[in-house]
């Protein structure tokens, strides 16, 4: 099982992942368990504050650190690994998922404001993690994007592990394109190759496929899959 402890100061967002597709299912089997944590609840301030002005006068409200510090310390683990949602932080994509899914007990911290103080971020968290270069108003969306991007390499959670390896991103390119009935819509056809029944044909369009809609839609993956020389594309491919 899984262990997720969100340390946040809106838990209520979260409470629909228990009901929402294969992340619901997941904790209700068991193989995920989310422990939503305040952070208002660990505040000394008699009147619960969290955060505070920033030193140097910069423009709005920071986090305080000992709401955070206490919070954390209070549920995390010695096996514990540390993530805080911050557009400053590495981009999410599908190798940290799948790094983060091996992961039994993981605590993410959700900042607010400003953001949080850096005694924080320097000394107590070990990955901060971005899903995009823009600024968010809090960290819970980025935090439910990390949630149910690693949840699909936990075991179990996805009935068919061949799902995965098809992904987007999973080997450095797009998925390549899918189709479903009719073969004939507003004259546009389902490729012959994908009804013909030579699983050889199926699986070399598939390629092909995967290869072309990455060179038209993400030319940067495109051209980084062409340097890295994956699986001996020729020359011809190169063009």
């Amino acid at each position: 099982m899984n262990k997720i402890t969100i340390l946040t100061l809106f838990p209520e967002s979260f409470e629909f992942l228990k009901s929402y597709g294969v992340i619901g299912k997941a904790i209700e089997k068991g193989l995920i368990e989310i422990n939503l944590v305040d952070i208002r609840d660990y505040s000394k301030d008699k009147h619960n504050r969290v955060d505070d002005t920033v030193f140097g006068g910069a423009a709005g409200m920071l986090m305080r650190p000992q709401p955070i510090y206490d919070a954390l310390i209070a549920n995390k683990s010695s096996k514990s690994k540390v993530v805080y949602m911050s557009a400053a932080g590495e981009i999410l994509n599908q190798k940290l998922a799948i790094k983060f899914a091996d992961f039994e007990d993981l605590v993410i911290i959700c900042g607010h404001y400003e953001g949080i103080d850096a005694r924080i971020t320097n000394h107590y968290v070990d990955y901060e993690v971005s899903i995009g270069d823009y600024v968010l108003t809090g960290g819970e969306i980025p935090a439910m994007v990390l949630i149910d991007s690693l949840s699909r390499f936990i075991g179990g959670v996805v009935g068919k592990k061949e799902s995965l390896v098809t992904d987007s991103h999973y080997n450095g390119l797009l998925q390549y394109d899918e189709y479903t009935k009719p073969r004939n819509f507003n004259g546009y056809m389902v490729p012959k190759e994908l009804y013909s029944g030579d699983h050889k044909k199926v699986e070399e369009w598939k390629k092909k496929s995967s290869l072309q809609k990455t060179k038209r839609v993400r030319r940067d993956l495109y051209d980084r899959y062409i340097k890295e020389d994956h699986d001996g594309i020729n020359q011809k491919n190169r063009k």
